[in-house]
């Protein structure tokens, strides 16, 4: 592996945790000596790279630091191509839109002989037999979500009958068949999963939930017996 391959490497290393990491455990990840991190770190650093720590404390890389040439490995190409032909699958409209416009943006800045790898990568998702019902508009939901936003629903159970809940959005996830919102539901007083087909109403209130969703989906991840993730 080139030293700039493995510099591009460690950036990405230190992206996937969010907390202080110790050298030797990023050592052992790269599969490099103790003694390489830190020269490379030390390269990093010199560069701009705003990398906090030092030896025997840990290293943390701040949010928003981009790496000026886009280089992908040949497994990042077929992951990033099979990814957003997934969303245009089976994401709703806009958010298939937005896949294929951001795939756009990355192929205009990528050198020729990735571009026509990315073109050429030979993973295919299957076409979805019948897209999900849209009663109400994803993109609501996911404003909701990303902006921290109580929601009001009208929803129907599996006999139809309906009820009215006032919920805090966490996360949307995209079956092939059906769209799950999950939610901490004010009537149940606890987490819910809600079929978006079966939404009859949906509005977005003014009002944040009292609580940050990164809170709220580590309390979702431990009441579902999900492992933590870093």
């Amino acid at each position: 592996m080139s030293r700039a391959a493995r510099l591009i490497d460690l950036v990405q290393c230190l992206r996937r945790h969010r907390r202080p990491v110790a050298g030797a455990v990023l050592a052992a990840e790269l599969g490099v000596s103790l003694r390489t991190l830190y020269r490379d770190i030390a390269t990093l650093q010199a560069q701009g790279a705003p990398i906090d720590g030092e030896a025997g404390v840990g290293y943390v890389l701040k949010p928003g630091f981009l790496l000026p040439p886009l280089m992908f490995g040949d497994e990042e190409i077929e992951a990033l191509a099979l990814g957003v032909r997934f969303v245009a699958e089976h994401g709703d409209l806009r958010l298939a839109r937005a896949a294929r416009d951001a795939l756009a943006r990355i192929e205009a800045v990528i050198p020729a002989d990735l571009r026509e790898r990315l073109e050429e990568a030979g993973l295919w998702i299957g076409p979805s037999a019948e897209r999900p019902p849209e009663p109400v508009d994803a993109d609501l939901l996911r404003r909701a979500i990303r902006e921290e936003k109580k929601l009001a629903l009208v929803y129907a159970d599996a006999e139809s009958r309906t009820t009215r809940r006032t919920v805090w959005p966490i996360a949307l996830a995209f079956f092939e068949r059906v769209r799950i919102l999950v939610a901490w539901c004010e009537l149940r007083e606890g987490f819910r999963h809600f079929r978006v087909d079966r939404m009859v109403e949906a509005a977005m209130l003014e009002q944040r939930y009292p609580r940050r969703r990164r809170t709220l989906v580590r309390d979702w991840r431990a009441a579902e017996g999900i492992g933590a993730r870093d």
